[in-house]
This record gives C-alpha cells, sequence and structure tokens, in this order.
C-alpha cells in the first residue's frame, strides 16, 4: 500500500527554522575558515575545526528540525538513536576534511573543487544515513534521478560555500552568502525528501522500532543549537571572523602600538645614517 507522505506537518514553522539553522551553521563555518586562511599561526588548526563543527552541526540540526514535519499518515515513524548520531558524526568528518583541504592549500582551483566535492558528498551522507535511521512499518524507497539531482545541488552549494569563504570580503557579503548557503542546503534537502515514496505493509502494528520523533529529536537538537550559538558569541570577539578584514585593533601587529616602526622589508637610511654620525662623532671624542 502506498503511503501518504507529508514533508510540511507544521506548515511553514519547521522549513523557516531548518533555513535559519543552516543559515548559523554555514554563517559560522565560513567566517570560522575565512579566519584560518587569512591568519597564521598554531591556532589554524582550531577554527578549521570549529568551522567544520559548526558546518556539520547547522547542517545536521536543519535536516531534523526539518524531518519533524516529516510525517507518513498511515503509520507511525520512530528513529534508530545510534544511527541519528551516525549521522552528524558523518557530517561534521566529511565537513573537516573539506575545509581543511582548503584552509591549509588556499583558494585554488584544485583545492575548492576537491574540497567542495568532500563536502558536498559529507552533506549527502549525512541527509540520507538520517533518513536510513527512520524507522517505520513499511518501506522508503527513492527515485534515482532526484537523489542524484540532490547531491549534486549539495557540491555545488558546498563549492560555491567554500569559494565565498576564501574569496569574498566584508560582514554583508559574507552575510548574503551564508543565506545563499542555507537556501541551498534546505533545497537539497527538500529535493532528497521529492525523491522519497513510502510502502507501508499490509499489516500494520501501532508499535515502531526507534523512538518518537517528539522524545528524540527534540532533546537531541539542543546540543548542536546550543553549541552554535556559544558559537557564534565567542565568533563576535574576533573582528577578523566578522569583518573578514585585518582586525581593526591591531591586534596581532606590534606596529599598530608603535607607529613609528617601519613595515617588514622597509629600509631606513636615515637612522642608520644618524647611527654611522654618532658613531663618527663618538670615536672622534674618544681620539681628543
Amino acid at each position: 500500500m502506498q503511503g501518504t507522505v507529508d514533508g510540511f506537518g507544521y506548515g511553514l514553522v519547521t522549513p523557516v527554522a531548518a533555513y535559519l539553522m543552516a543559515c548559523l551553521g554555514g554563517a559560522l563555518g565560513l567566517r570560522c575558515t575565512t579566519r584560518s586562511v587569512r591568519g597564521e599561526g598554531s591556532f589554524r588548526p582550531g577554527w578549521l575545526a570549529l568551522g567544520a563543527t559548526a558546518i556539520g552541526s547547522g547542517v545536521w540540526s536543519m535536516h531534523f528540525i526539518a524531518m519533524m514535519g516529516f510525517t507518513v499518515e498511515e503509520v507511525p515513524i520512530g528513529y534508530d538513536r545510534a544511527t541519528t548520531f551516525a549521522s552528524l558524526a558523518v557530517g561534521i568528518v566529511m565537513a573537516g576534511i573539506g575545509i581543511f583541504i582548503v584552509g591549509h592549500r588556499g583558494a585554488t582551483r584544485m583545492s575548492l573543487v576537491t574540497g567542495g566535492t568532500i563536502t558536498g558528498l559529507g552533506v549527502a551522507s549525512m541527509h540520507y544515513l538520517g533518513m536510513d535511521g527512520m524507522r517505520l512499518p513499511g518501506r522508503i524507497e527513492y527515485d534515482t534521478l532526484t537523489v542524484a539531482l540532490s547531491v549534486v545541488v549539495a557540491v555545488v552549494a558546498a563549492t560555491a560555500a567554500l569559494w565565498a569563504a576564501v574569496s569574498v570580503h566584508g560582514f554583508m557579503v559574507s552575510l548574503g552568502a551564508s543565506m545563499l548557503m542555507g537556501l541551498a542546503v534546505s533545497g537539497m534537502h527538500y529535493t532528497g525528501m521529492a525523491a522519497v515514496s513510502v510502502h507501508v505493509h499490509e499489516a500494520v502494528d501501532a508499535a515502531v522500532a526507534g523512538d518518537p520523533p517528539s522524545e528524540l529529536l527534540a532533546p537531541v537538537l539542543v546540543g548542536p543549537a546550543v553549541f552554535l550559538l556559544i558559537a557564534g558569541i565567542a565568533v563576535l570577539f574576533d573582528p577578523l571572523l566578522v569583518t573578514g578584514g585585518p582586525d581593526p585593533r591591531g591586534h596581532g601587529d606590534v606596529r599598530a602600538l608603535r607607529p613609528d616602526l617601519p613595515a617588514p622589508g622597509v629600509r631606513r637610511p636615515a637612522a642608520r645614517a644618524a647611527g654611522r654620525g654618532a658613531g663618527r662623532d663618538a670615536r672622534g671624542a674618544d681620539r681628543r
């Protein structure tokens, strides 16, 4: 029996909330990647790790917020806890590999294509692994062409997002890039959901394996959401993360505190000449 699938059980509430979560995760991830690419020192791996966690958590949270509105009219739906958490780990690890490639190799064409492809495949893998965690008395089937389209959307979105992270300057432009990334990730999710069809078993048992969505998804989403909010607050204290440009306070540059110092590589002939003159005067005084 064909099940009646509804992906908008709460109307526009879940799509809008999912989109905002994807934007938040994307904004933090892109800013952290920008910070690592334009910065130097031992903190670069830390920024990349934070960016990967932000992107993975944002995409994962977006997916399961949207899934709270997914229903099959004829049957109850449950979720396997282990598979649900495994999808979060896959999203973070794959996003991490992608942005570490871009963060360490720079904005070359090959690194962007490679990093974007890996990150996009990670987003798609997270989505379909999360779908595999669904438990219902029936069988989920996918339309192959629509699934392929959703993977292409994920790869293109991830590549464009990584390009923006290393190429776009300015807060407002970066904000627009984050909103575009959120739209692309949400589009990938709902494209993938359009490929879903459910065949319900003839003998439906009211009991279903796994935890009900309200008991599993709502509490589980609290952790990534709190992490993203805390990370967002922390980002506000780093001007380079917010503006995408140099720190206006000059942190990390001693010339900001000592404007009389020359830039690296700039010679000061006048100072050396004055020093040589002073040296000659001193030697002349000694001879006298």
